[in-house]
Order: C-alpha cells, then structure tokens, then sequence
C-alpha cells in the first residue's frame, strides 16, 4: 500500500464529505463510506460497529466481510477486540490479531483468513459511538500514519452520527436526538415540572468536519486562539488581586491558552484535512480520554481547564453559545453538568426544573433549587450530550427520574400527574389561614426554610407562621469574595422587614463538608461531613463569625433577634459560641448601636453526642432545633450523598423514633423549646409521626406546609403515638407498614 501523505489524508477525508452530502439512505451511506476507507487504505476489510444500546455493539456496515453478518454480529462491551477498543476508548493495533488477548472468533463474518487489524475508537467528547475497523490479509503493522488517517476519520464518522447521518435501517441507526429517552437520577429537590429544554452551556455542532483550504482553516484557527488568549488576558487583569487561588487558575488558563503543544497538534489536525472546529474538538475529545483515566486531583483539574478553554475556542470559531440570540423557552427545564449557586441565581424562579449530569444532594445548587422550591434531578448521565435547546422534556423531582422527547402515553400520564398536585394545592390553599390542629386538639406550629430575600414572599402564601431556619451561608457562597459587614446587615434587616414581626431563626453560617466557599482554600478531608465544618470553622475563624453576629445585632435594631448555631456537637462549643455573641453585644453596646429589644440564642442538634449533653446544656440553652439530615446520616451511619447506602435507613426506624422522644423527653423537662427541620418534617407521613413523638414545631420548604397541614388536621396524634409504641413493642423494625394502615382506616 502506498504511503498515507496528509494529501491523501485530505483526499479521503474529501471524499467522506462527498459521500455524506450525497442523496442516499444511511445504510447505503454507510456502506459507500466503509468501501472508500478500504480502498483509501488498501485494506480488504473496514467495517463500522456503532452501539445499539450502552453496552452492546452492532456491526452496521462492512467492506470485507460476509454482508449477511450486517445488523447480525453484535458484541458486548469488552468482548473481543473491537469491544476492546470501545471499553478502553484505545487503538489496538496488531499484525496477528488472533494471537491478541481477548480475541474472539466470529465465523458469521469470514473474518478467519485476516490477520493485520487496526482498531479505532469512535468517540465524540468522551461519549462512546462506535469502533472503525480496518483488516488484511498480509500480517503487517499499521504505521503511524496511517493509525492518525484513520483516526481522523473516526472523528468525523462520530461527528455524522451526532448528526443523524446514517438514520436508516438497523436498530443501531435511528437518529440521534429525535427518540424519547427516560434518565433515572436522583431526587434533589421533589415536585414536578414539564416544559423544554434549555442548555446551560449549549453544545456546540461543528457541521463543517472536513475543511476545503488548510492554509484558511488555519488563519480562523489563528485568529480565535488569538481572540481567546485577549479574553484569558482581561480576565486575569480582572481578578481580585488579593485572591490567590483565582488567580492560580486563570495563570493555569493562560497558560494552556499559549500552549505551543496544543497549536501544533491542532495545526497538524488540519494539515490532515480538518476543519478548525474539528481540530479543536479532536484535541477535545483526546484531552477529555484522557480525563477520564485519571486519578489524581489536580491533573483532572488541569485537563478539565483545557477542555473548557476549547469549548471557549469552538464557541469563538462556530458564534454558537451565548452568542447565538436563542431565546429561553417560556417553560424552560435547566439542563448542565454542574451550575454554581450565583449562576443558578441568575436564572432565578424562571426555571420550571433543573436537571443535572453531576451534583450532590447537598450541593449548592441543591440549596439553591430548594430555596427556590423548584424540582431537581442529579446524576441524569449523559443527559448534556442527548438534550438539545427546545426539546420536550418532563421533570419527576419525587422519583428520580427524567423524560426526554417524551412519546404521547407518558406526556398524558405526567399531564395528569401535574393536574393532581394542582388541585391538592388548591385544597391546601383553603386551609392557608386555619392552623395545624390535630383531631385531639393539640397544634403544631409551622414554620417554612428560607435562604433568600426571594423566599421571603412565601411567609404570606404558605401559611407559614415564621421562618424556623434562614440559611445565610448562601450570600456567602454566591459570591466571590467575602461580603461586607455592611452587605449582611442591610440584607438581614430586609428579611426581617419582609417577616413583619415574624419569628426568623438565623443560622450562622453553615459552610464545609459540600459546601466550600469558592475563595476559602477548601481542606482535603477524608470524611469531609464530619470534618472541619459549621460552628468548628467558625470558632476556628472568629473573625467570620465575629463580622456575621455584628451584621446580625445591626440588622435586628432593636427588634427581637434569634440566632441560631449550626452542628453544634458539644455543650463547650456552644458555650464558646455563646461568649461571641456575648462580646459582639458588649462592642455594640459600647459603639453605641441599638440593641435587639430581645435575644435568643439556640442550637442545631445534628449530631447524637449533642442529645447526650449535660443537663446544664439543656437548661442554659434558649431552644433546639433537630437537623434531620444530618442527625439521620450519623444516627445509621449511612452518608446521605452515597447512593449506595443512603435509602437503606427509614426516618420511621423504631430506634431512630426511640432517639428523638428521648430529646423531646430531656427539653420537657428542662423547659426548652424544640422544633424539626429537615426533609422529613415536609413529608406528610413523616411529620404525623413526629408530632406524635412530641415535636411541637416543624420547619420544612413553603411548598409542603399545605400537605403536612392537611395530614394532621385529620390526625388523632395520641392514637397514633400508641400505634408507633405498639409497632415498637412487637419489635418491629420500621412503624411505616403499622402507620401506613392506621391512616388508611382513620380515612
């Protein structure tokens, strides 16, 4: 065979994109690309294995081999050579094939009288599409040429494939982003939500893969880095100057963005035919291979820099992105990897859901969602790489799942899903104003979780009779430097007049563990969860939490303040807590500020240890408030971010039950006040039970005040603390079954 030059390269590559824009059925398309690339190549065989589903490949077209083996041979991912090639994303290259590991004989095809085989991963981005395969008789190594020929090949074919290029016949060729596809994640934030798709970072679709004049595509080339290189530059000038690791960063991005290691490969991606665009995306791809095989923090840090400074250079070469003038739909369904707090902030309730690839349950964009009680779905896989801006989309923030281009049966269902949950609103709606008393005549007092001065307006709506937890870690994590004094207590103060004498409980800030602030230096901890977190930072950093108690004290200008210390886990921290506040008060008494007509001071028991404090802890604190989340994780031992192990524990486990009538027994007994705050005091069953244990007070999102509201005013809590004691007795594990019966016979 001949030398593969970069003109021939070019020439096949030439003859790819004329094949493509020919009329033809993407079966013949297929089979006309498979003959070219054997003739180019001087091989008797290329055949194409694209996936039928994620873990099989089908053979879809060959050149070579039996043509009744088309749409027949399939392979698992891993098995043989090609599954090989398409689990490793890795050239196999070999001049005896079946002396290879893993070789597997497929006598459907006629493949036994070939020796020579070249392997080539079809890959757009990290996602797997497929293996190209080229064999021969004559027992020879491919060159190196030859391999990046064909590799450059293998870029384009996936690049067609993203385009729907080869719909036709097989099941392993309907079109790309036109079938319904249902995602199965995980619940961040409940509710449901239908609307269309709309892509926080769109994908870009590079339509042009094989370029006409290299020595153009390389003056667009040089012209964008050029462009990008000026944009890293005003970035870097824009940088807080005092802010170190932001400007390690953005050094880092400079630095890859004058790479001369990058240029050149891209320059070479060119020479051998590509356009610009798909010699920025090739690099792309390679870098994001690349990502995926390591395992150290920091080079995945440095990879993930390149990847989004190339999706900056293809954006800057396509005019695709931001910069396309798309319009939001009316009813948009957010779609992304991952979005920090501030971004999602911009979109504020605009959202009717958010859906993403990444992401944790305690996330900040978790927060954020819940904050703005608006449906969240995380770990929806490759989600990014099948949505497209505009696509019908559906949102079940209760189950965990997702349905993409839905078909008309589950747009019905969900339609019908969303016009029950309207109508239980409006039930709940007429109850607003009425309070949470139970059929043996006790109220609970109801209390709505707040972290924004947008929540605010729900105070009224819901029902609500005060705010049980304001998070104010989220005006610190939304920016990117520490805020003002100031800042705070011109923010604080404005919650507390939207409250109109309402009771708001701050909690201090609560940062750690998932939530690190972007321009604090985050802490490699094993278990960060029971890390260096909460009131452990800020007994550690007093000055943080000195500037907030400050900003608190002047917010409240001498209106009641109630104050809140988060993951309090032992009576010395909370006194030490408590001698802050102390000594924030004596500096405004002196600076002559007012001071709050009157002031409580409580604590979050989140952990076990705190339910075992002494007796004076009880005593000397003004109020508890349960952190259920927390509480529940270490209680089973079982982290809520781990999906593994996290649905394995039930709030209404008869020993977790047991637990918090003993804290409710202790602050009877010493006087103090206690609530519920968490997910569980949202859920109706839930919050039942724990009213029957003797919590008087749940704080849950606005949205659930009306459900849980309507479920104890229909609830005798004395009956049912005897059917939870009865479970008990009879040594079940778990009161649910017991509970689920009563409430259905009480009906």
């Amino acid at each position: 065979m001949p030398e593969t030059t970069e003109s021939e390269s070019r020439k096949l590559l030439r003859r790819l994109r004329d094949t493509m824009a020919e009329e033809a059925e993407g079966q013949e398309r297929l089979n006309k690309i498979t003959h070219l690339i054997a003739d180019s190549m001087g091989t008797e065989v290329c055949s194409v294995y694209l996936f039928r589903d994620p873990e099989t490949l089908e053979l879809c077209a060959t050149e070579g081999l039996k043509p009744e083996a088309v749409h027949q041979t399939r392979l698992r991912m891993g098995e043989g050579l090609v599954g090989r090639v398409a689990r490793t994303g890795k050239i196999i290259n070999s001049a005896d094939a079946p002396k290879e590991k893993g070789f597997r004989f497929m006598p459907e095809t006629g493949e036994e009288i070939y020796s020579s085989f070249l392997g080539i991963p079809v890959q757009r981005l990290g996602e797997k599409l497929g293996v190209l395969v080229v064999q021969s008789k004559e027992a020879r190594q491919f060159s190196s040429d030859e391999a990046y020929a064909l590799e450059v090949v293998a870029m384009v074919l996936a690049e067609m494939t993203e385009l729907g290029a080869f719909t036709g016949e097989g099941a392993a060729l309907k079109a790309r982003h036109q079938q319904p596809v249902m995602f199965r994640g995980t619940c961040a934030q409940e509710g449901a939500a239908r609307g269309h798709v709309w892509l926080h970072e769109p994908r870009v679709v590079v339509t042009n893969p094989v370029a006409e004049d290299p020595v153009k595509e390389q003056e667009r080339l040089n012209e964008a880095v050029d462009h990008l290189r000026v944009r890293v530059d005003e970035m870097l000038a824009g940088a807080a100057t005092g802010d170190k690791e932001q400007m390690e960063v953005l050094e880092a991005y400079r630095m890859f963005a004058n790479s001369k290691g990058w240029m050149r490969r891209m320059e070479e991606d060119i020479g051998r035919g590509l356009s610009a665009e798909a010699a920025v995306e090739k690099e792309q791809s390679t870098a994001r291979a690349r990502m995926s095989q390591v395992s150290d923090p920091y080079l995945r840090g440095r990879l993930h820099d390149l990847d989004d400074l190339s999706n900056r250079l293809l954006r800057i070469l396509t005019g695709q992105g931001a910069q396309t003038g798309a319009e939001m739909p009316a009813d948009p369904i957010l779609i992304a990897r991952n979005i920090g707090p501030a971004e999602l902030l911009d979109y504020g309730r605009a959202l009717r859901g958010i859906v993403l690839e990444e992401g944790s349950v305690g996330s900040h964009a978790a927060i954020v969602a819940r904050a703005l009680a608006i449906p969240l779905v995380i770990h929806a896989e490759r989600i990014t790489t099948e949505a497209l801006n505009g696509d019908p989309i559906l949102v079940d923030g209760d189950q965990g799942t997702v349905h993409l281009r839905p078909d008309d049966t589950v747009a019905s269902a969900f339609r019908d899903k969303i016009a029950m949950q309207a109508d239980a609103q409006e039930r709940y709606a007429s109850i607003r104003d009425q309070p949470a008393t139970t059929l043996c005549g006790k109220t609970i007092g109801m209390q709505m979780n707040a972290g924004l001065m947008a929540d605010l307006p729900s105070l009224e709506g819901s029902g609500a009779e005060g705010v049980g937890l304001f998070r104010t870690e989220l005006q610190f994590l939304i920016r990117n430097q520490m805020p003002r004094r100031s800042e705070l207590a011109a923010l604080y103060s404005s919650v507390l007049d939207a409250a109109k004498g309402r009771r708001v409980v701050f909690r201090t800030l609560d940062i750690g563990s998932d939530k690190v602030l972007p321009y604090m230096k985050p802490n490699d901890e094993p278990n960060p969860a029971l890390g260096w977190r909460a009131i452990r930072v800020g007994l550690d950093k007093p000055g943080v939490l000195r500037m907030q108690l400050q900003a608190l004290l002047r917010a409240a200008n001498g209106r009641p303040l109630t104050v809140m210390f988060p993951f309090v886990a032992q009576y010395d921290e909370y006194r030490a807590a408590r001698a802050e506040m102390d000594k924030a008060m004596a500096r405004e008494k002196i600076l002559g500020h007012v001071l709050p007509e009157s002031l409580e001071i409580g604590a979050m028991l989140e952990t076990p240890s705190l339910a075992f404090a002494p007796d004076k802890f009880f005593a000397e604190v003004d109020f508890l408030s349960i952190g259920g989340n927390d509480l529940k994780q270490f209680f089973f031992a079982a982290d809520r971010e781990n999906e593994r192990v996290r649905r394995r524990y039930d709030t209404l486990n008869v020993s977790f039950l047991t637990f918090l009538e003993q804290i409710v027994g202790r602050c009877r007994t010493s006087g103090t006040t206690l609530s519920f705050c968490g997910e569980d005091a949202g859920r109706p069953i839930e919050a039942a039970c724990l009213a029957a244990m003797g919590i008087p007070v749940l704080s849950m999102r606005p949205a659930s005040i009306g459900p849980v509201k309507h479920m104890l005013r229909r609830v005798d809590l004395d009956a049912l603390r005897d059917v939870i004691h009865a479970a008990r007795d009879r040594g079940d594990m778990s009161v649910r079954a017991s509970v689920m019966d009563y409430l259905r016979d009480a009906r």
